[in-house]
């Protein structure tokens, strides 16, 4: 009976830790949808990357350096840029970008310009989790600009 408890307990934690963990919107179609919201949380994802590079670069440069908040800095950047990612992959790539035909014409265009926007908004975001490169925040600013863009164009 012990061993049943012990099981059954774990299994509660993880689930609930998991429940906690995911965070992104689910992918069940719901249709409720706040476009304007998640662009303004990848805006303020940019930023808190913005402040943790240049909070590691501070921090990097006293004497003595205190490694406890490079650390707790570092780690707060990766976890947007990985915020930032699933945002783009989960909810936009997902759910938000439909794929239009070759003979939709300009809606494939846009489709298509959208798409490979989101793309280079990944893989810049993962050049930002692994440096502290503050031309990755420009970069992520101007691409999530024109995505930004091009998405309320369509509407």
């Amino acid at each position: 009976m012990k061993r049943f408890t012990a099981k059954t307990a774990l299994f509660i934690l993880l689930a609930a830790w998991g429940a906690s963990y995911l965070g992104a919107h689910c992918q069940v179609p719901c249709g409720i949808y706040d476009d304007e919201a998640r662009f303004k949380l990848l805006f303020e994802h940019i930023t808190t990357i913005e402040k943790a590079m240049k909070e590691i670069g501070a921090l990097s440069a006293q004497a003595p350096v205190n490694y406890n908040q490079v650390v707790r800095w570092v780690m707060n950047k990766e976890k947007h840029a990985e915020e930032f990612s699933e945002i783009l992959s989960y909810y936009f790539l997902a759910q938000r970008l439909v794929p239009r035909a070759a003979e939709a014409g300009e809606a494939r265009s846009i489709y298509l310009e959208q798409l490979e926007l989101a793309h280079r908004l990944i893989v810049t975001a993962m050049k930002a989790k692994q440096t502290v490169e503050l031309a990755h925040v420009q970069t992520l600013r101007d691409l999530l600009t024109r995505l930004q863009d091009s998405y309320f164009k369509k509407k």
